[in-house]
């Protein structure tokens, strides 16, 4: 029957949650959980409610496609999370479920792979790989909210001119709607620096750009399109890198998270607190922030954070 086909469940739980969690998370509950009823069906085993001792074979099976540890550990969660709002039992709490977990951990590892960091000297570099044209004065002004913000791309994209305020100094400041860890909308200001606010304006006011969004695509002949995709920034870091002549390492690190990584990085050799660069970064785990200055040598360190070299040593 209709109503017993697990794709059918999956779609009308998700279109019944469609709102309540990110667009992000529900992409990944929808593509994790539909992997693993194709691998039900296929062994003729129930997916809604699972069993843990089928659940405990995928993982592992999954394992063996040389996948990370991290995806392993988010198809987990999405089956957890499709459970638990069907309102079943959760089967991933079974000890045969992190029996399983543990033993590809062990075999995969769970070394946290960090983007190359865009440091206030390679931002530099960067810029100056910059044209002067429509495209060159959007790259400008994407690298330099990037930095100061140090905000997540899908923050970075969602950016319109209707949030934009200029404080008392000349300097501009942009309300954050919403964030990954603010999926309320409660709000966030992120505050722009001289070279930044410059930027800025200069692209606004050659792309004639006066509503919706701030970053916007540009079409090959030079036109102003919508808004510019998370998935198009980290493209653009890499190209700059590659046009300004960056090591093969650099250009192959270099990510959407790169800006996040050197600026936090920057801050802590300036002598901010980790509480300060969590609150900038927008992270509410400690151990998340970091890993993102983990690859700093201690003696970069100035003298009143040689309190986190410790931390950074245990991750």
């Amino acid at each position: 029957m209709r109503k017993s086909n697990p794709k059918h469940q999956l779609n009308k739980l998700l279109a019944h949650i469609d709102g309540a969690y990110a667009e992000n998370t529900l992409r990944a509950y929808k593509a994790d959980m539909s992997e693993f009823i194709e691998y039900c069906v296929s062994r003729g085993k129930k997916s809604l409610p699972a069993t843990p001792e089928v659940i405990a074979s995928f993982l592992l099976d999954a394992s063996n496609t040389r996948i990370k540890s991290a995806t392993i550990r988010r198809k987990v969660a999405s089956i957890s999370a499709i459970h638990r709002l069907s309102n079943l039992a959760d089967p991933t709490k079974h000890s045969e479920v992190k029996l399983a977990v543990r033993k590809i951990q062990r075999k995969l590892g769970t070394k946290f792979k960090q983007a190359y960091p865009v440091t206030a000297s390679v931002l530099a570099r960067l810029l100056q790989a910059c044209a002067t044209d429509l495209r060159g004065m959007r790259n400008k002004a994407l690298l330099l909210i990037a930095y100061d913000s140090m905000r997540r791309r899908s923050e970075l994209v969602s950016l319109r001119v209707g949030d934009l305020v200029r404080d008392s100094d000349g300097l501009i400041s942009i309300l954050l709607r919403k964030s990954k860890t603010d999926q309320e909308g409660t709000g966030q200001w992120i505050h722009l620096g001289a070279a930044a606010t410059t930027a800025l304006e200069n692209w606004l006011n050659l792309s004639k750009i006066r509503d919706g969004f701030i970053l916007r695509g540009i079409s090959p002949t030079n036109e102003v399109q919508g808004e510019l995709s998370a998935g198009q920034i980290g493209r653009v870091f890499k190209c700059l890198a590659k046009k300004a002549g960056l090591c093969s390492e650099a250009i192959e690190g270099i990510s959407g998270h790169s800006m996040r990584v050197g600026g936090a990085q920057d801050l802590l050799i300036k002598g901010a607190s980790l509480p300060q660069i969590m609150v900038k970064g927008g992270w509410v785990k400690t151990d998340t922030a970091l890993r993102y200055i983990e690859r700093l040598r201690r003696g970069y360190l100035p003298a009143e954070t040689k309190a986190i070299a410790p931390y950074l040593e245990i991750l």
